[in-house]
């Protein structure tokens, strides 16, 4: 008997500390993997398996990161609550606990408390969701207009002022072209997967100026599409017929990588969107050269469809 006992005894200790046990390793398990780099978003480029959103490199990324994080704290405590209102029923009022049930109807107080404070509750998250609105709908004075145009299945960028307008295209690199890229630069192919990233590389990127607001106008020349770029917090329709427009502004110079989210045909996974953010002067030189390689590049398309006329 004693020795049933201490077993028995035994047996419990592990089943009470086994719920514990895995708790605190799933606990380990997530914070190991979300203190480790392949977990974590990247800014500017999707990761393998990653966690919460892209960098921002704006300031409406920025408001669009908080205003997630806040809503995540909010979701968690209703969360908690709740299960603990149905723990707490399921413990206190069981058929055993409770073998007489209250027959109450009505309770004003309560009533009114499962009224209002979902009410404060939507209040306090509709006042940062009214600013965001604001922030992204309210497009400031712009120091540069870039026009996009999507199409099957590629983005067109279109730079209409600085004194010589002129527009390229911009396509993905298929896997050839990407390794032949790579190893024109002399790089690794570590390296070549970190600046010239698969599925995302394109031949022809869109240069801007870092700490310049830039209005982007969208439209699409075919089938609807969306231009997405996460880390500048852009996502907006590309309808064809319709101009929509947005804007960033970009804190820091690098790459940073989009694609059309919104499903529009057969090679839809292969519209990347990249930006290229750069200084005043080297945005200056890009300026000069593209001026002079995409305005010959549409000299000679006009005089090929001139001449097969």
């Amino acid at each position: 008997m004693p020795g049933m006992m201490r077993s028995d005894v035994g047996s419990m200790r592990f089943l009470s500390r086994t719920p514990a046990t895995l708790a605190a390793s799933a606990l380990a398990v997530a914070l190991a993997t979300t203190a480790s780099d392949g977990a974590l978003a990247g800014t500017g480029i999707p990761t393998p398996w990653q966690l919460n959103l892209q960098g921002p490199v704006t300031e409406v990324a920025a408001y669009i990161n908080w205003f997630h994080d806040w809503l995540n704290v909010i979701i968690f405590i209703i969360s908690i609550f709740v299960l603990g209102l149905l723990v707490y029923v399921a413990w206190r009022f069981n058929e055993k606990a409770n073998p007489t049930p209250s027959r109450t109807t009505h309770n004003a107080l309560l009533e009114v408390a499962w009224t209002v404070i979902p009410v404060l509750i939507l209040v306090v998250i509709a006042i940062p969701s009214f600013r965001l609105l604001k922030l992204q709908l309210d497009i400031p004075q712009a120091d540069i207009t870039v026009k996009v145009t999507g199409k099957q299945w590629y983005w067109s960028y279109e730079y209409p002022q600085d004194g010589g307008a002129f527009t390229f295209d911009s396509l993905m690199l298929d896997e050839t072209q990407r390794a032949a890229a790579i190893k024109a630069k002399g790089a690794s192919q570590e390296v070549g997967d970190r600046d010239m990233p698969r599925l995302l590389a394109v031949d022809n990127e869109a240069v801007v100026p870092v700490g310049k607001t830039v209005r982007v106008q969208v439209t699409a020349a075919d089938v609807i599409h969306k231009f997405t770029v996460p880390s500048f917090g852009v996502k907006i329709d590309a309808i064809p017929g319709r101009l929509n427009e947005t804007w960033f502004k970009a804190d820091r110079e690098g790459v940073y990588y989009g694609q059309c989210s919104f499903i529009c045909g057969q090679n839809h996974a292969y519209m990347p969107i990249a930006f290229r953010v750069v200084s005043q002067e080297r945005y200056a030189a890009w300026l000069a050269e593209s001026k002079q390689k995409f305005a010959n590049a549409g000299d000679a398309a006009g005089k090929v469809a001139t001449a097969g006329q």
